[in-house]
């Protein structure tokens, strides 16, 4: 058995794919931070991309000595993440082009400060990142398209195409619940408690609880890792040989076939990064 946590749209044949909806054909609709719905020690496999950045440092943990709980001796975690450690060393080289006025370094430089903090910090879905990915042309497109991917690409696209309405992207903890959210809210009981927060606190009440439920409903960024932090917390978990890979490269039997990391044509998916992968030996 092969477990793809978080799957969004990336539902991988033959494997087990969970996500907190719905997403596709065979997905296990489950809210992952309750725990895996596997047995122990039944998985050969654990993938799980873009999903541990969204969970709090408690949650993750909790979630780690999951993925642990249901490998097998032997069995092989594979996290992707973004890379902490590569937007930081984006950050101070266009840092120093935008501080010597060199072309595009300006928009270089603004777009890298939105992936360091834009989904950490943005009051509604989007941010401004969505706002940047809206301009047409963008100004400094080749950057951001090497930072984001084939994934940004069809990102953008979907923007320019429908006047800017903004889908989680594929694969995220976000997909899908934006979608439970508003079926949630035609429900008597968030109608009801919306009213009771607007009589009983008003307007500035009321954008608290608008913010409050924004920031719990998974697309908000609760933490970063680079290579040396997500190595600890493996271990932490009762991993072992946690070690960095590329999306090309894994000791997962196999890989090369598996169109999770990477398009059918080798084209890395998510080149913003960072891969790592674990044993669970006994």
């Amino acid at each position: 058995m092969r477990a793809n946590l978080g799957c969004g749209s990336q539902i991988c044949p033959d494997w087990i794919n969970i996500d907190l909806v719905r997403t596709g054909p065979g997905v296990v609709a489950h809210d992952l931070s309750t725990g895996i719905p596997l047995p122990d020690a039944s998985c050969e496999v654990v993938y799980h991309s873009h999903v541990l950045e969204h969970l709090r440092r408690p949650d993750a943990q909790f979630f780690m000595r999951e993925c642990f709980r249901v490998l097998k001796p032997g069995g092989i975690l594979r996290v992707s993440v973004p890379d902490l450690e590569q937007i930081c060393r984006q950050y101070l080289l266009a840092l120093d082009r935008a501080l010597a006025k060199r072309a595009h370094a300006a928009c270089d430089y603004e777009w890298i400060m939105l992936e360091l903090f834009d989904q950490t910090v943005r009051p509604q879905s989007g941010g401004d990142m969505r706002a940047y990915l809206q301009q047409n042309p963008l100004p400094n497109e080749a950057f951001v398209f090497e930072r984001i991917g084939e994934e940004g690409r069809q990102l953008v696209s979907s923007l320019r195409s429908s006047a800017g309405r903004m889908e989680h992207p594929p694969g995220r903890l976000g997909l899908g619940i934006s979608t439970y959210l508003r079926a949630m809210g035609r429900r008597m009981g968030v109608t009801l408690a919306q009213k009771l927060a607007s009589w009983a606190g008003g307007d500035r009440f009321m954008e608290a609880y608008r913010l409050g439920r924004f920031r719990m409903g998974g697309e908000i960024h609760q933490w970063m890792y680079d290579r040396y932090s997500l190595e600890q917390l493996m271990i932490s978990a009762g991993l072992k040989d946690p070690r960095q890979e590329s999306a090309l490269t894994s000791r997962i039997s196999g890989w090369t076939g598996v169109p999770l990391d990477v398009l059918p044509d080798r084209t890395v998916r998510k080149p913003d990064s960072l891969f790592m992968e674990a044993l669970r030996l006994k």
